[in-house]
């Protein structure tokens, strides 16, 4: 709805920076309705074909959120430069009912979702789109107040090339943690030679190779490796203990094939592993 008011609003004021903001609030409509389908789609379980469920269709949300920010704010800055080039008119009291509406109504949807930014990155990008058309009213209404009172409609390019630039730092950011994430690298507060050095400090562990950590989703990290233990019936023990050490640094879905000596010493077919979940 206050989509619908803010494109009537920007073309009736002329105001580039209230048309830049209904864009984004046109993205918010499908951006959030995507969102909240994934946030319901990953709660269900997996299967035979899918053992990982729907998770990472959260992350995938996320990028698609991200991306659709980054191509919005370059189309506005482009529209911007045309406005530097041909300052048109703007009708600033019309512009400024409509930007302190858009301020309040995106204040209170930025407040309802900034609590589940910090530990999903679905509604992080739900929540960042928020921000975007708060920053876009917060723009807008300064525009209208600097044209109103001291009549520079440089003001209206200006404020959204502004609010544009702020965007696309925090949705750049959302992309390049959503390709990491869909890249399986290694999470960013983890440190893969600490890890490494941990699980070789257990007791009877020998050596650790072929290590890999990632994050499945917001808040769910998971590894694999192999562990060399030349005493068969420790096997168990350092299991346990490499478990518990990785649980410690919140790895807790977790792969650890046991060798009993290295693969690269055996004929092919000729040692038992032993593995846990």
């Amino acid at each position: 709805m206050f989509f619908v008011i803010e494109v009537v609003g920007g073309f009736a004021s002329n105001s580039l920076t209230l048309l830049a903001d209904a864009g984004h609030n046109l993205t918010d409509v499908a951006a959030l309705a995507f969102s909240l389908f994934v946030a319901w789609l990953a709660q269900k379980p997996s299967t035979p074909e899918k053992t990982y469920g729907y998770l990472r269709w959260e992350i995938l949300a996320a990028f698609l959120n991200g991306a659709t920010l980054l191509f919005i704010s370059f189309a506005i800055i482009y529209e911007a430069v045309q406005r530097f080039r041909s300052p048109e008119p703007v009708q600033t009291g019309l512009m400024l009912v409509v930007a302190a509406a858009g301020l309040v109504a995106n204040l209170v949807a930025a407040y309802l979702l900034h609590a589940g930014s910090k530990d999903s990155l679905n509604v992080r990008g739900a929540y960042l789109h928020m921000i975007a058309d708060l920053l876009g009213s917060v723009a807008a209404v300064i525009a209208a107040l600097f044209i109103r009172f001291k009549g520079w409609t440089l003001a209206d390019p200006i404020a959204s090339v502004v609010m544009t630039l702020l965007i696309l730092r925090g949705s750049w950011s959302l992309v390049k943690e959503s390709v990491d994430v869909l890249l399986e690298a290694t999470p960013s507060h983890i440190d893969l030679g600490d890890v490494r050095a941990k699980l070789e400090a257990v007791p009877h562990v020998a050596s650790v190779h072929d290590l890999h950590v990632w994050t499945l989703t917001s808040g769910v990290v998971a590894m694999s490796a192999h562990a060399l233990v030349p005493d068969p019936a420790l096997h168990q023990a350092a299991l346990e203990e490499m478990n518990a050490v990785l649980g410690r640094l919140d790895i807790h879905h977790v792969t650890i094939q046991i060798e009993g000596r290295a693969l690269a010493d055996c004929a092919p077919g000729t040692l038992v592993h032993s593995h846990a979940n």
